[in-house]
């Protein structure tokens, strides 16, 4: 069972507290979009592509959650 507290951390707002945060969140998600912007170019119109956006903003999501979560950059 998850417990409580990991439930609350899951669930929660996690507002960066400092500004080295704040840029990090800043740049995922720019280097996020540069990644879309280049495949939207070569991909051709196809379900495919609509799922690698998808995915994409999957990651975007996770790779922003794992800086929020801990308020830390990584080295």
């Amino acid at each position: 069972m998850v417990s409580d507290e990991e439930l609350t951390d899951r669930f929660a707002h996690h507002p960066p507290t400092s500004e080295r945060v704040k840029e990090a969140h800043q740049q995922i998600r720019a280097e996020f979009l540069h990644l879309a912007q280049v495949l939207n170019e070569f991909l051709p119109e196809t379900r495919e592509k609509s799922l690698v956006f998808t995915k994409l903003e999957e990651a975007m999501f996770w790779a922003n959650a794992s800086v929020a979560r801990t308020q830390q950059v990584g080295t």
